[in-house]
């Protein structure tokens, strides 16, 4: 079914339609180019439009990830002490009869036994098969503990369920028709390369680009302006920037009294918020509150749209969730959403008709609630005792789609708890990665060219096929076919896990997209209304933007957004009295691709960003090993003093494998188990540390 390539003269050369897999906005359309059966090439397909024909630099090189020759290729077994590595190779049915046992012994005890099971994932891969399909379908058929997927995104997810209804927005490529776009904590460049293309049009066609953020990013440097906040304080910012509309009644009042719920309360509260008081609280000027306040609100009386692309960056602290309110209750007050190149978008996901029970099974669970244990906690979590409140102890882990060692917060907790010898863990993966290196056993997974998938986005509205464009290498397997064979050792006859990849892949949208399209273009585009929201029809349960959250009320929470302090606010600790943030180093995604070597040449090493007059402070220059250090622990990097850290704040670039690391860390040993206001979500970026010149 691969069509011949009308590009390439070879016609033993065919190209295979697919999908990035990876956590990124963009989730481009990809064609890989076959000769003989080997994939030669990974490019973006030049017939999507969102793609247009160009992928970032990781998954460019793709190939040499797959044909990596540290990939793991058999099933191997743990034949030394817990995080030594050392494996030795065994038969994928020796390796399954002995996992089955192991989980069916726990399972065994009691109606609720199985919950002493976990299985750990998140967006290895961001496909609605491989990621979460047959895998839910086994552990709802076991009984096992449920996991709470908060890692990224679950505070502005709920704050924008509890304002705009769901994770839904503007669509992205109406950006390019915008005239003022405020980018919030978000390194576009880096971190959304398309979504960076429409904001280029828009400034080519005089559209004034707006970059707040903590840290003086590639995307800041390509902006009108920067807006250099302190971490955590966007939330003040928003309030402040409504005060600013208020006062000078650049508001929508028409679309305020028709479509908005909560109005009079929100306006009450943004009174109290100043310029003068929101600049101390966020570390910036109050002539830059204010000019931006002029600049948004001048779109009332000049029709043109207004746009705001915000990231998840900004809701990785204590007030997260809020802050997300606040941001996405702006464009209401401006009237910004009459416009399709107007309102906010954090993400499109809601938007998308996944059927998500007809994947997934939770029906297997039967009359079982299972408990559901914070994959933010993991670190403490592996390491609680059985009690009464908590349940049993986790005595069996499954990982896959994931590198909790590297990528979970305050990482000794974490690796404390993975080497716990009585601690049964299975991990599906590519390559031996600081995770892997605890387990007792490591299964060898697929990669995206070898595989069926099907996704989403959060970044654009096109749902996009991944078709398996190469056979696996050596002997791995995708996700799906792993839990169809463990289900069958554990002795599960169901009909469901019998169902094929390309049949999970047409359940996925059922009859909401047309799966010959996706056969066809590799992508088909959700039918949405230019500019949905125009006349309100928000999916709330008012149907309008909920200022007030009826839903937040009725949970004991104030209904209202508000500015919620970091856990560890700046200026607070006179022990630690630097900000840290972790933003991803530009060649990783995550812990993705830190082992493909030419991309780690390119990164160099892990490294803290230090503004100048905090360097001096300290006696500290650029190039020398530095200790950052806080109550949790202590991460050794080398320090770069570089006009991309503000005044107070330094920016720990990640998520280097702790393995790679100077001392077998990265920069997790200092983040925190914290948790957002709203969502469950991890405070990555709430983080106090010191920072001195190293000893050794």
């Amino acid at each position: 079914m691969n069509a011949t390539s009308s590009l390439l003269p070879d016609t033993t050369h065919t190209q295979v339609l697919g999908a990035c897999p990876h956590d990124c906005p963009d989730t481009c359309s990809m064609l890989t180019t076959v000769a003989g059966g080997i994939a030669i090439k990974v490019q973006g397909n030049p017939a999507h439009p969102h793609t247009d024909g160009a992928l970032c630099t990781k998954v460019s090189r793709y190939t040499e990830r797959t044909y990596h020759p540290e990939r793991i290729l058999h099933p191997l077994k743990r034949v030394g002490p817990k995080g030594s590595g050392q494996f030795e190779r065994v038969s994928w049915d020796s390796a399954l009869q002995d996992i089955a046992a192991r989980l069916s012994a726990i399972a065994s005890r009691g109606p609720d036994a199985a919950q002493a099971i976990l299985p750990y994932s998140y967006a290895g891969t961001m496909g609605l098969v491989q990621g979460e399909s047959m895998s839910a379908r086994f552990f709802h058929k076991l009984g096992a503990s449920l996991l709470d997927r908060t890692i990224c995104a679950a505070a502005g997810g709920e704050g924008l369920t509890h304002t705009l209804g769901g994770k839904v927005g503007m669509r992205v490529e109406f950006f390019a028709d915008s005239k003022l776009i405020l980018i919030w904590g978000s390194n576009s460049i880096a971190s959304n390369l398309h979504f960076w293309r429409y904001a280029q049009v828009a400034k080519r066609n005089g559209a004034r680009l707006v970059c707040i953020d903590p840290r003086r990013s590639e995307t800041a440097d390509k902006c009108h302006e920067h807006i250099a906040l302190l971490p955590g304080t966007d939330g003040a910012l928003a309030l402040a920037l409504m005060r600013e509309l208020i006062t000078h009644d650049w508001l929508d009042h028409d679309y305020l009294a028709r479509h908005t719920l909560g109005w009079d309360l929100l306006r009450e509260r943004a009174l109290q918020w100043p310029p003068e008081r929101a600049a101390q609280v966020c570390g910036i000027s109050p002539e830059q509150i204010s000019a931006l306040a002029r600049d948004y609100g001048a779109c009332v009386a000049s029709h043109e749209p207004a746009a705001i692309r915000m990231n998840y960056g900004m809701q990785r602290v204590h007030g997260g969730g809020n802050a997300a309110r606040l941001i996405a209750s702006l464009p209401a007050l401006i009237g910004a959403w009459r416009h399709r190149a107007g309102g906010v978008l954090l993400s499109s996901s809601g938007l998308f008709p996944v059927q998500r029970a007809a994947l997934q099974r939770p029906d297997l669970l039967g009359s079982r609630a299972p408990r559901t244990i914070n994959m933010s906690t993991i670190g403490d979590d592996l390491l609680r005792p059985s009690s009464l409140e908590f349940g049993p102890a986790v005595e069996a882990l499954i990982v896959y789609n994931s590198n909790p060692v590297a990528i979970a917060p305050e990482s000794a907790r974490v690796v404390q708890g993975f080497a716990r010898e009585d601690l049964f863990t299975v991990v599906l993966e590519h390559f031996q990665t600081d995770t892997a290196d605890y387990a007792d056993y490591i299964l060898p997974a697929t990669t995206q060219l070898e595989h069926w998938d099907v996704h989403s986005s959060y970044g654009h509205t096109d749902a996009l096929l991944n078709r398996a464009a190469i056979a696996p290498l050596g002997e791995a397997k995708p996700n799906t076919q792993i839990f169809r064979e463990l289900a069958h050792h554990m002795g599960y006859t169901d009909t469901c896990f019998a169902e094929d990849d390309q049949a999970l892949c047409r359940m996925a949208y059922g009859d909401a997209v047309d799966f010959d399209e996706l056969l066809n273009k590799g992508y088909a585009t959700l039918e949405l209304a230019p500019a949905p929201f125009a006349q309100g029809n928000f999916p709330t349960p008012s149907g309008k933007c909920e200022f007030f959250s009826e839903r937040l009320a009725a949970r004991g929470l104030d209904g209202l957004p508000d500015y919620v302090p970091n856990h560890e606010a700046f200026s607070s600790s006179p022990l630690y009295p630097l900000a840290m943030i972790s933003p991803p180093a530009r060649n990783f995604l995550n812990s993705t691709f830190v082992n493909v070597k030419s991309l780690r040449d390119i990164e160099g090493e892990p490294l803290l960003e230090m503004h100048a007059a905090d360097a001096a402070a300290r006696g500290i220059q650029s190039g020398e090993i530095v200790r950052v250090f806080n109550q949790r622990g202590v991460y050794r990097c080398k320090l770069e003093i570089s006009k991309r850290a503000r005044p107070g704040v330094v920016n720990g670039l990640g998520v280097w494998w702790r393995k790679l690391g100077l001392d077998g860390t990265n920069v997790n040993q200092v983040t925190s188990q914290k948790l957002t206001d709203l969502g469950r979500g991890p405070t990555f970026y709430d983080c106090l540390v010191e920072v001195e010149k190293d000893a050794l």
